[in-house]
């Protein structure tokens, strides 16, 4: 059991805060969990039962320790702690995939996970310098669903399409070719989204078919989360 401080990139550990969180974290990762932490005016809770019934069953240890909690927290009134080894994971070759191009905002990274659940997708291409996925923080913003997607760092975009070829992708910018009304997907789909600071670059002009969300001249572009919910939304829709 490595040392527990606040998290660090660093560490090969990280922290899942909260009930609902650690038991996706239980449920999907289990063989990476280390240890549980209870708060101690948790611990006739429904959720608190559920994840100490499911720490006997797998042999996982689990212990009360307020302390603790208190020590390694992000916010106040956290009840439960999930500590688990990080890990490594590839993408589903045939699946579609969200790719994200050097993201940076931990809240719109973990809103996309979750809301890639909610459309479908279960596969995450993150293109370098990019948030870490393991940050507490980003594991509470996504509320578990990180335990359920497939991710992967790349140091390049040509990294990733020469790890995965063949691909219909998508890549969302300002000066899109098409409105995405005008587009049909086909799978497998990679939609592509640059930054929440300066998008994509000009080369993706001319990989694939460059898409653009249509909105009033009152703002200069969508935030990242919502332009990328409305291209999973209607790239479903269009599929169905």
């Amino acid at each position: 059991m490595p040392k527990l401080k606040k998290y660090q990139k660093k560490f090969s550990h990280s922290y899942a805060f909260g009930i609902y969180p650690t038991l996706d974290l239980l449920k999907n990762r289990k063989g990476s969990v280390l240890k549980v932490l209870l708060q101690e005016d948790s611990v006739e809770s429904k959720g608190v039962k559920e994840i100490v019934e499911m720490c006997k069953k797998e042999g996982i240890h689990y212990e009360v320790n307020d302390r603790l909690i208190e020590k390694l927290a992000i916010k106040e009134n956290t009840y439960v702690v999930g500590i688990f080894n990080k890990y490594t994971l590839e993408l589903e070759r045939e699946k579609n995939h969200i790719v994200l191009v050097e993201p940076r905002n931990m809240g719109n990274a973990g809103t996309i996970i979750r809301t890639m659940l909610g459309f479908g997708y279960k596969n995450l291409a993150l293109i370098e310098p990019a948030v870490d996925v393991f940050d507490p923080k980003v594991v509470r913003s996504t509320m578990g669903a990180l335990f359920r997607i497939n991710f992967e760092y790349f140091q390049t975009w040509e990294e990733y399409i020469e790890k995965y070829p063949s691909r219909n992708n998508y890549p969302f910018l300002l000066e899109g070719a098409k409105e995405i009304r005008e587009i049909e997907f086909k799978e497998p789909i990679s939609l592509v989204f640059g930054n929440e600071g300066k998008g994509l670059p000009d080369k993706f002009k001319d990989i694939g078919q460059s898409v653009y969300i249509q909105h009033g001249k009152e703002i200069d572009s969508l935030n990242l989360s919502i332009a990328a919910s409305i291209g999973m939304w209607e790239s479903v829709r269009k599929g169905e």
